[in-house]
């Protein structure tokens, strides 16, 4: 397959102050709060994962991609899960990328997540899965947090959905490879898009590339209020960036509507109400970039 990376449009660029949140400070629940709904980003520190823990997973990530082609492709196509190269989705999206896709719900089988296990060693697969259990956990304080800064009764709601066996929730890794010459022009990695599920904790090397929009589309859950902000990734870099995320959804039945305790008045509702399972259905029909919540607006 012959792949024909495009240039990247023109546009204006700045620089912005990522919010970092100390989640060891009392106060971490309301930065994260204003971090949602003014940039839809925000880093944290003092998470409590251990640094051994994310030194020996990237090393046994990129020990996986190093290996043949051959051997990698073994571990796929995607579908979505597993191994895949270049393709990302099925609506003809592309990008300089190499990827893992892990189903992260023991509960629900995925033969493509065996498939990545059988080419790499027990220590690989150890390691992703003791870390995939940190990113629950983390991802269930920031929820918890959130409803605490909110006001959100009862309490859990936003966490259980993530807590719970029936969860749907995803781990990727991004492998974007090395140039032998830095390029004139940029190049799209992995194009602009929005993540879908309640929560994305994102780890990486420290290798440039990543880039956010400040304005972008919307998380559904709280009718607007919170941005599910728009971020691409760029390679013209002479080192390899290795990216690591962990999408936090809710159970495939889960409805999802804005919450009465914030939005008590249906007809100020922006959007249909509708289950994860048809949120998630949609998506894979639309191309990266598209606008996924224009279907369910009211």
């Amino acid at each position: 397959m012959v792949v024909v990376l495009q240039p990247v449009p023109k546009c204006k660029t700045s620089s912005v102050l990522i919010p970092v949140v100390d989640l060891a400070d009392p106060t971490s629940k309301t930065q994260i709060v204003k971090a949602c709904e003014e940039l839809g980003f925000f880093k944290v520190v003092n998470h409590g994962v251990r640094p051994d823990l994310l030194t020996q997973l990237e090393e046994e990530a990129t020990k996986f991609f190093a290996l043949s082609q051959s051997l990698k492709d073994k571990a796929g196509p995607a579908d979505p899960f597993g191994y895949g190269s270049k393709r990302i989705g099925l609506q003809g999206d592309v990008g300089c990328v190499e990827y893992i896709l892990l189903n992260a719900n023991s509960h629900l089988s995925s033969t493509k997540t065996t498939a990545v296990f059988r080419k790499t060693p027990a220590i690989f697969r150890e390691a992703v899965e003791e870390y995939m259990e940190e990113m629950k956990g983390m991802s269930s304080k920031v929820l918890e947090m959130v409803e605490e800064a909110l006001g959100i009764e009862p309490k859990e709601k936003l966490s259980r959905l993530v807590k719970v066996k029936e969860s749907d929730s995803c781990f990727r890794m991004n492998y974007y490879k090395e140039k032998e010459e830095t390029q004139a022009k940029k190049e799209i990695g992995f194009g602009e898009h929005t993540d879908p599920q309640l929560i994305s904790v994102l780890r990486s090397n420290d290798t440039e590339g990543l880039q956010i929009c400040l304005k972008d589309g919307t998380w559904v859950m709280t009718n607007g209020r919170f941005k599910s902000v728009k971020h691409r990734v760029l390679t013209n870099t002479k080192r390899s960036r290795l990216s690591m995320i962990y999408f936090a959804g809710p159970p495939l039945t889960e409805k999802i509507a804005p919450l009465a305790c914030l939005v008590p008045k249906q007809e100020d509702y922006l959007y249909k109400e509708l289950t994860w399972s048809q949120y998630k259905s949609s998506g894979y029909k639309t191309k990266l970039g598209d606008y996924r919540l224009g279907l369910f607006e009211k």
